[in-house]
């Protein structure tokens, strides 16, 4: 019995903390854009994420139903993992919360002022109605503190080296 190791004694493989930081994103956008989703269901805002992805250069009738949305929120997803790439390298040392929550109001205005002209089925925001601008920030806000703060936080709990499973160097 003693040259067995217990269940509860064995190590766990270290993460490495860029990949958790990937994970994050991947999670992040997937998750927010399914709330993004039933936000448009109950009527928050004229654009569900598939009006963003899709319908923006796609007429195919399969992109107003289901798997037209199923495959954006996963696109949004994959694109997710970069915008946790650019936190990560950028602002992982940043502590709080409010630094977070305005990287995702920051990306609001990426995404409804700079690259509207690359969803055309999107109008400028100053055309918007007033419900979706509110809810469309407050999900962006929302977004953007759940990847930075996750990132940050494990970070912080990472260089403390208080029992973390993630390896420091990734």
């Amino acid at each position: 019995m003693e040259n067995k190791k217990l269940e509860q004694n064995k190590q766990e493989k270290a993460v490495p903390f860029f990949r958790k930081a990937l994970y994050t994103g991947f999670v992040g956008g997937v998750l927010w854009s399914i709330i993004g989703f039933i936000a448009a269901f109950l009527n928050f805002t004229a654009f569900t994420p598939a009006t963003f992805l899709l319908r923006s250069w796609l007429t195919a009738a399969w992109t107003d139903r289901w798997m037209g949305e199923l495959l954006s929120i996963l696109m949004i997803g994959l694109l997710s993992i970069g915008t946790a790439a650019v936190y990560y390298f950028l602002l992982k040392k940043v502590e709080g919360i409010w630094p977070s929550a305005l990287f995702g109001i920051a990306l609001w205005f990426l995404v409804f002022y700079l690259l509207q002209p690359v969803f055309p089925n999107v109008p400028h925001m100053t055309r918007l109605d007033s419900n979706t601008v509110v809810t469309t920030i407050c999900l962006f806000l929302l977004y953007g503190t759940f990847i930075g703060y996750s990132i940050s936080y494990n970070y912080e709990d990472g260089q403390r080296g208080d029992g973390n499973h993630y390896s420091k160097n990734g």
